[in-house]
């Protein structure tokens, strides 16, 4: 029989390289691997499903699912995960001293359901107490005016404007927002502008102490298969899946080498160690239950929020197959 030709849409990682050049082959399928900037990615199979397999924000994922889409399963592989406390950006002026004072002030955001600001509203609300309902939100594009809303939530419980003539970063600059929650830092940030900075002093120590309070690391990308191309062959999702797993460990074993500069990056393998020592031997683990913590909070966090239309069981998310592992 034929390998299933099969396409799969992915930013740029070290973690899925040995997939994209062959080293790495998925049994049983022809894997045809296309390296797609991440917004464009995630703005055309969220519109257009072009491709088999792809890529996947975990939140607008889980808010289709939620409302009864049923065209995509996701794997429990997880491309893209950070801790976002530097995603929050305030105002140098706006009388922020600490994360708490931006109760009932106005915050941007580039789309409600985006997987990053799901996880710094989620910080905001239970790490420091504050009213997601007292906020005034604004939702426009980071850098450039006209950015829409790719799921459109209807929200009433929460304030939001739309504002698709400004961007956040001139809305932040001008005085009328407080801070801006954006998975890319804003443009003036880059550029040294004295009226933004960014929300926690100490980012790296912030994310350390939240992880080790909360053993949460956060999921921003997951891997979703098309349900027909899942139907047709329901074996491609584990195949697929050890698949990753194999790409995933050899990425891991180079980072961890400190024979070789397989990066351009002094004490790396020092890195690892200390990452492992917090977070075990892989530390970056795909599955469900090595990632039970962090998807239960999101899964509240999201509806919450309102993201998420109900609260999903985690189940729900993935293939069945990926589930459970069989064992000798």
């Amino acid at each position: 029989m034929a390998d299933i030709p099969l396409t799969f849409a992915v930013g740029d990682y070290e973690h899925v390289r040995d997939l994209r050049s062959g080293d790495v082959r998925p049994e049983g399928i022809d894997l045809t691997v296309l390296r797609t900037p991440i917004e464009e990615l995630l703005f055309r199979f969220v519109r257009f499903r072009e491709w088999e397999v792809s890529e996947m924000g975990l939140g607008p994922y889980a808010s289709l699912v939620s409302r009864g889409h049923t065209d995509m399963v996701g794997l429990p592989v997880f491309t893209s995960r950070v801790f976002r406390h530097s995603s929050l950006y305030v105002r140098t002026d706006a009388g922020i001293d600490s994360p708490a004072d931006l109760a009932g002030k106005r915050i941007g955001v580039p789309e409600w359901a985006l997987t990053a600001v799901i996880y710094v509203r989620g910080l905001l609300q239970h790490a420091w107490g504050i009213d997601l309902h007292g906020i005034q939100w604004v939702q426009a594009g980071v850098d450039e005016a006209g950015r829409a809303d790719k799921m459109n939530l209807d929200l009433p419980q929460f304030s939001i404007t739309r504002q698709p003539t400004r961007s956040l970063s001139e809305m932040l600059v001008s005085g009328d927002l407080d801070a801006v929650i954006s998975a890319r830092p804003p443009r003036p940030f880059l550029e040294g502008h004295p009226r933004i900075r960014r929300g926690f002093e100490n980012v790296y120590a912030e994310e350390v102490s939240y992880y080790e309070k909360t053993q949460v690391f956060p999921i921003m990308h997951l891997v979703v298969l098309r349900r027909d191309a899942y139907e047709r062959h329901r074996w491609i999702a584990m195949n697929l899946m050890k698949a990753f797993e194999e790409a995933k460990r050899r990425a891991l074993a180079r980072m961890s080498d400190f024979n070789s500069s397989h990066f351009p990056v002094a004490w790396l393998p020092h890195h690892m160690a200390f990452a492992r020592a917090q977070m075990g031997e892989d530390c970056w683990p795909y599955g469900v239950n090595a990632n039970r913590t962090t998807l239960e909070t999101f899964c509240q966090y999201a509806y919450e929020q309102g993201a998420c239309a109900r609260r999903l069981e985690i189940e729900e998310l993935f293939a069945p197959e990926t589930l459970a592992v069989s064992r000798a």
